[in-house]
């Protein structure tokens, strides 16, 4: 019988996908996919559709602040610890000229019961969107 290895970073990706399958607003709506998850890190991804154009053709605030928040709820809760918000702060830097989003959240601070995140929002051309700080507070109830 051979043994099956399975890639830890798959397996990662795998629970994180399942996790945050019910995040309809973001998976669905939004079309948000997180794209790797470990611990303390995640990436998520979003093609930019007409649906996300705000009056004056730029992507709109809440989509990408919709992309950030998935991609620091996946990362904060990443191992079990249920992890919610309790503040945020997004700052644009510049509009999006890509097709794409790509959000990458870092951890900066994990403690006990809080910790604070940094997400960073870019196009695919490579153009700094906007970053996001998130301060989230742990629960004591596992995922």
């Amino acid at each position: 019988m051979a043994v099956e290895y399975v890639n830890v970073e798959d397996r990662d990706l795998e629970w994180a996908r399942k996790t945050f399958a019910n995040d309809r607003f973001a998976t669905e709506a939004a079309g948000v996919i997180i794209e790797e998850a470990g611990d303390q890190v995640c990436r998520c991804s979003m093609r930019i559709t007409p649906v996300h154009k705000n009056a004056a053709g730029g992507v709109m605030g809440g989509a990408i602040f919709t992309l950030a928040d998935l991609t620091f709820a996946v990362a904060a809760n990443f191992g079990g610890r249920m992890t919610v918000s309790i503040s945020s702060n997004i700052s644009f830097i510049g509009p999006a000229k890509g097709e794409m989003l790509f959000s990458t959240a870092k951890c900066v601070k994990s403690g006990r019961s809080t910790c604070f995140y940094e997400v960073e929002v870019v196009d695919d051309l490579g153009n700094k969107v906007a970053i996001v700080t998130f301060t989230g507070f742990v629960k004591d109830q596992k995922f």
